[in-house]
């Protein structure tokens, strides 16, 4: 049995605002199957006792709708598989004037309040159908039964025409024995790694299991020809994915799991929590909740890394601020005047936290591949960490032991010394006199060109061409009294009149305590 309702009274019609969260969400009126009688159907059947059954829903969304609107399915005893199909009208709309985008995803009988109890898939705006069924899912969604009760199509209007947003959605379900759901293997969480040393890794990738265009195994392919040690998977919006890596990982590549929660204000990486966490995304800044989250990321052994922060993106732009933050993303994939400005933010923090007494905020960087040509490992976050597993990644990064480089043919050390014979580390502290003589020394190998550069509190204080061959040593003197924080940025020659040249390296800072 195929049906079609559309509704007539209003932009909303009769399917108008039912249930909601202030102006944040709205349900529509629940798409019944219950007057389907056995046998009726498409004649698609595939011979069970009764045939597939859909449904198919019209409506219009205004322009201020809500983040989130529910469609509810009653869905009988006895359904194998339900699969949902959707279009909208791209209205033509004026240059500066943003068009229809309409995400889509499922929450099953167990509900929709946050927490993510119910979740079962999210595939945003990257396909336009999707199934689940106990023994297998659309990449992106989590398979397993298909249980009676009311479930709900999310329907997330990204951004709306003038005009209103029409939309379809189309539902069927299919019926049969239900099959049964896998177990899932999740990667381990240690890799043989060289014991203490220095650990390449790229944690914000997306596959098909997002908007991404790359199989997990391309990715892992691509992560052992960038020279990487360690990966995370960070999908929109599910964690579907984090049984996906079967047999990808190995000695060699240690590979996390995690998710980018993709805010309306916002962009977040939840790295290196525990397999089949699952973080909820549907809320503003002004909700007052993502403290909350933050929270969740952490208790399941994760980081939370706030993504390209100034990323020109509708609801791209970070608006949390970074009181809750890990780690803060200042390098997403080929370096823009975004990144620039990323980076100025994150060293303004660093002064604030020195005169504060505050802890401080470490960089990483990370390259949102997402297809061909993106460039997965460019750039990548370098951790030293006593081994390559999911505890030392993280304690390497929380710490700030780690530097950000373009590609895995370059590397650094930086430190300073001074004092009574002390030295320090990036990441670490010296504490000598505050006119006791400091030496900064930086070592860097592969950056053909460059030109290093030592930044403080105060701002660039050094600044000295690298030999042609791309390696050299670098040595700078000052005092704590001077400089309460180093850290280095290696850069190329600039191509833009007034703007400096795209990194080829940069470090978290070396603090001088005097």
């Amino acid at each position: 049995m195929t049906g079609s309702h559309t509704p007539q009274n209003g932009p909303l019609g009769r399917r108008g605002l039912l249930a909601g969260t202030a102006a944040t969400a709205l349900t529509l009126s629940t798409v019944s199957f219950a007057n389907a009688a056995p046998g009726e159907g498409d004649g698609k059947g595939g011979g069970t006792d009764q045939a597939d059954l859909t449904r198919t829903v019209r409506g219009i969304l205004p322009t201020g709708s809500p983040d989130f609107v529910y469609l509810p399915v009653e869905v009988p005893r006895g359904v194998r598989e339900i699969a949902v199909s959707y279009t909208y009208e791209k209205t033509p709309v004026p240059a500066g004037t943003q068009g229809n985008a309409l995400d889509i995803g499922i929450f099953d009988e167990r509900g929709t309040a946050l927490g993510g109890r119910g979740f079962r898939g999210w595939s945003g705006g990257a396909r336009a159908d999707f199934f689940i069924r106990a023994d297998a899912a659309t990449p992106g969604y989590v398979a397993g039964p298909v249980r009676a009760g009311i479930w709900n199509i999310a329907l997330g209007p990204y951004t709306v025409a003038p005009e209103g947003l029409p939309y379809e959605v189309t539902i069927t379900l299919r019926f049969g024995e239900p099959g049964t759901t896998p177990t899932p293997g999740y990667p381990p969480e240690r890799a043989k790694g060289r014991g203490r040393a220095w650990y390449r890794g790229d944690c914000h990738l997306h596959s098909v299991h997002s908007d991404g265009r790359r199989t997990p195994a391309e990715i892992a392919t691509a992560a052992r020809a960038a020279g990487l040690d360690f990966i995370n998977s960070s999908e929109h919006n599910t964690h579907a994915a984090h049984s996906a890596w079967q047999g990808l990982w190995g000695d060699d590549l240690l590979i996390l799991t995690g998710e980018e929660i993709t805010t309306r204000n916002g962009h977040v990486i939840a790295l290196a929590t525990d397999p089949g966490t699952f973080v909820d995304w549907r809320y503003r800044a002004r909700d007052n909740r993502f403290g909350h989250y933050a929270r969740a990321v952490r208790r399941a052994g994760g980081l939370v890394v706030p993504a390209h922060p100034h990323a020109t993106c509708i609801g791209c732009h970070w608006k949390f601020g970074f009181g809750e933050a890990d780690a803060v993303e200042v390098w997403n994939g080929p370096y823009t005047p975004e990144d620039e400005i990323a980076l100025a933010e994150w060293d303004n923090s660093l002064v604030a936290a020195v005169r504060a007494s505050k802890p401080w905020v470490p960089a990483m960087g990370n390259s949102d591949a997402h297809r061909e040509p993106d460039k997965v490992g460019l750039p990548q976050t370098v951790v030293l960490a006593e081994e390559l597993s999911r505890d030392a990644i993280v304690a390497g990064i929380r710490s700030g032991h780690s530097y950000i480089a373009e590609s895995s043919a370059v590397s650094l050390s930086f430190g300073a010394s001074g004092g009574r014979g002390g030295h320090a580390g990036i990441g670490e502290r010296l504490r000598a006199d505050a006119d006791s003589p400091v030496t900064v020394r930086l070592e860097v190998t592969g950056v053909p060109g460059c030109t290093a550069h030592f930044v403080t509190d105060q701002g660039t204080l050094f600044t000295t061409v690298l030999p042609e061959s791309g390696a050299g040593t670098v040595e700078w003197r000052t005092t704590p009294a001077y400089a309460a924080y180093v850290r280095a940025e290696v850069r190329h020659p600039s191509t833009v009149p007034g703007l400096p040249g795209a990194p080829a390296a940069l470090t978290n800072p070396v603090f001088l305590e005097g």
